[in-house]
């Protein structure tokens, strides 16, 4: 890879955004496309399936010719909103599953170390919790499990704001409801606040912790792979003005 095109990669992925290396295997020419140019590329759709998918690959160019499509995407980072026990079986999991996990919860006697051996655990009020992780971002997934408004509902303002891939809140649905008049109040519109999932995660008749912690993670997954990450140059633009 040239240096120019490598420096250029670093840059994309140093702002946390999805790019692509492509490569014509006949010459070994190389060149990077970023995300906001791929509707303007030859190669479009297939660019587009590419990044949706998360996978490199060797493919057929629209002249017949082969090309290798490498996806340079930034890891998913998951932000949970509280140090209870359902973020304590989620560990675990999104571990095996790669996510870049961080739990915020400005209350310390559930944000204690011992209970959280090794994860990255922020002890602080979200808002400035969040400034210190870095902006939330198209690539970001975040779950507001406290039950407690002072603490969920300004991760879930700064998630909606940022377009997150996915948003989850955990609550029964009468909670739901008094905190979707919270968000109409601080000036979201329906389209926006019907991105959380609230209840969160997938039905499956979940009782426990970790069976909770298990369809949180199966809806993330589900989000990440068919909606959000699926159109990739859509960013936190998008949401301005909600």
């Amino acid at each position: 890879m040239r240096l120019d095109t490598l420096s250029a990669l670093n840059a994309e992925r140093a702002a946390r955004r999805p790019a692509l290396i492509v490569t014509n295997p006949a010459d070994g020419g190389q060149r990077l496309v970023r995300a906001a140019e791929i509707d303007a590329d030859p190669l479009a759709p297939l660019l587009r399936e590419r990044l949706r998918s998360g996978r490199s690959g060797l493919d057929e160019g629209p002249d017949g010719r082969p090309v290798f499509v490498a996806v340079h995407a930034p890891p998913v980072r998951f932000v949970v909103i509280g140090a209870v026990h359902i973020s304590q079986a989620l560990v675990p999991l999104a571990s095996q599953l790669g996510l870049d996990l961080t739990v915020i919860d400005p209350r310390t006697a559930f944000a204690s170390p011992e209970r959280f051996p090794g994860v990255r655990l922020i002890a602080e009020w979200p808002d400035k919790a969040l400034d210190e992780i870095g902006p939330l971002d198209a690539y970001t997934a975040l779950a507001a499990l406290t039950h407690d408004p002072k603490i969920d509902d300004p991760a879930l303002v700064a998630a909606l704001r940022a377009d997150c891939a996915y948003i989850g809140a955990l609550g029964s649905r009468k909670t739901h409801a008094r905190r979707v008049e919270r968000l109409q109040a601080a000036g979201f519109d329906a389209a926006a606040i019907g991105r959380i999932h609230a209840p969160i995660g997938l039905d499956i008749g979940a009782v426990s912790p970790a069976e909770i912690a298990l369809s949180i993670l199966a809806q993330v997954v589900a989000t990440l792979r068919q909606d959000r990450i699926k159109d990739p140059i859509k960013g936190p633009d998008a949401a301005a003005g909600r």
